[in-house]
């Protein structure tokens, strides 16, 4: 059996690069998906103009599968409800045929040893793989369990690890969307409790309430306050551009002194806030709030230590547009646009008076931690995931015998 056998379509993307838009829809590229799972801070924002002309031969529709066939090869990720897709360069939109298999098994026997051993060998194992659509609709998919029951049951298993998954993702981002319109009603609006009783006055950065102060950054936080060489026989987490995304920073591994690389020098800790110097205007920054090791980040990051505000009015100000853009009108470099710790230094921050960044902390914090504990369930609940689909695609366990409370508890704890 092939591919286009248990298929109702097999249809290539356009090949041209999707103009940016506004977010109506996303293009996925092969940088938007990840071990199986879509990673919409790397898709393109795409207009619906955009999204009607790049799905005119077929609509990506929820269940329906997205494999990427170059840069890398095999990857594969399922269509969500929300929110609309198109396919982005170097993907091919797979719609399976429900009367042949199970749409969320072969998902994930995609994803299995079976399919990537095949996908493999038909590139010849090059350095830079690539399949075109021929290739894939001719896929042999013989070594597939067609026990319909066998399939219901692994896809059953699977989904309901990345069901969970998918829930704490959308629980962070309601966190973070309710403490983003906090600051901004706070601290742009500035309709914070008790703002009635406050008059308006002028300041270098037009009208703010008495009281507060328009401060350069280096006078409210530390930047790159700490830095040293991790010893040979030191064990930590390494932190550079690669793991940082807007608001999060990814699974971190951990490594020795003697394998770091020379720029992992800055100290982190619980509470700083961590910024990319290259490219500010992609905003990648996040909020560190527990770590559970030593961190050392590359001196390709900028790390912001809070002195005299909190470090949730740190980190949210800091994501403001206005701090963005600070940024990038300072930014030098054609290729590589960069910024230097002076450059946020000498960023210009409303700073409020002592009790309204008190009480903002006090409403805001127990979100930031929460999103923080979410976000490691998830990549947690992840690996427990990637441990199991290859044995049970193939069948090495038997699914009987597996108690997934169990696992899930264990693994989460």
């Amino acid at each position: 059996m092939q591919l286009s056998d248990i298929a109702e379509a097999i249809v290539d993307c356009e090949h041209k690069t999707a103009p940016k838009g506004d977010g109506f829809a996303y293009s996925v590229g092969t940088k938007a998906m990840k071990g199986g799972r879509l990673v919409l801070d790397a898709a393109k924002p795409v207009s619906e103009e955009t999204y009607v002309g790049w799905t005119r031969r077929t609509r990506p529709k929820p269940g329906d599968l997205i494999l990427a066939r170059e840069a890398p090869v095999g990857d594969v990720i399922r269509v969500p409800e929300h929110p609309h897709l198109c396919l982005g360069q170097r993907t091919v939109l797979i719609r399976p045929d429900a009367k042949m298999v199970n749409p969320r098994f072969l998902h994930y026997w995609l994803l299995g040893p079976d399919a990537q051993g095949v996908m493999r060998a038909q590139t010849g194992g090059a350095t830079v793989g690539h399949l075109n659509v021929g290739d894939i609709r001719k896929l042999n998919v013989t070594p597939m369990p067609v026990d319909a029951d066998h399939q219901a049951n692994v896809a059953e298993v699977l989904g309901s690890i990345d069901d969970l998954i998918e829930n704490n993702r959308r629980r962070i981002e309601l966190l973070e969307e309710t403490a983003r319109a906090i600051y901004r009603e706070w601290f742009v609006n500035y309709r914070y409790p008790g703002h009635e009783d406050v008059p308006m006055v002028d300041s270098a950065l037009g009208l703010i309430p008495d009281g507060w102060e328009v401060q350069p950054l280096a006078a409210i936080a530390t930047v790159n306050g700490s830095s040293r060489k991790p010893g040979g026989d030191e064990v930590f987490r390494y932190l550079d551009i690669s793991a940082l995304s807007e608001r999060h920073i990814g699974e971190l591994e951990a490594i020795g002194g003697s394998s770091a690389p020379g720029r992992a020098r800055r100290v982190v800790s619980p509470g700083d806030t961590v910024w990319a110097t290259v490219r500010p205007n992609r905003r990648a920054h996040a909020l560190l709030v527990a770590p559970d090791s030593d961190w050392i980040a590359s001196t390709g990051l900028a790390v912001l230590t809070p002195s005299t505000v909190s470090p949730d009015f740190l980190f949210e100000t800091s994501s403001a547009t206005a701090f963005s853009d600070w940024l990038v009108g300072r930014a030098t470099g054609s290729a590589y646009p960069a910024v230097r710790a002076k450059d946020f230094e000498e960023a210009p921050i409303v700073v409020p008076d002592v009790a309204v960044d008190a009480a903002f902390a006090d409403k805001v914090s127990p979100m930031h931690d929460l999103s923080w504990r979410l976000r490691n369930e998830c990549s947690r609940l992840a690996a427990l995931r990637d441990l199991l689909l290859p044995k049970l695609v193939t069948g090495q366990i038997d699914i009987s015998t597996l108690d997934l409370d169990a696992l899930v508890a264990r693994q989460v704890a």
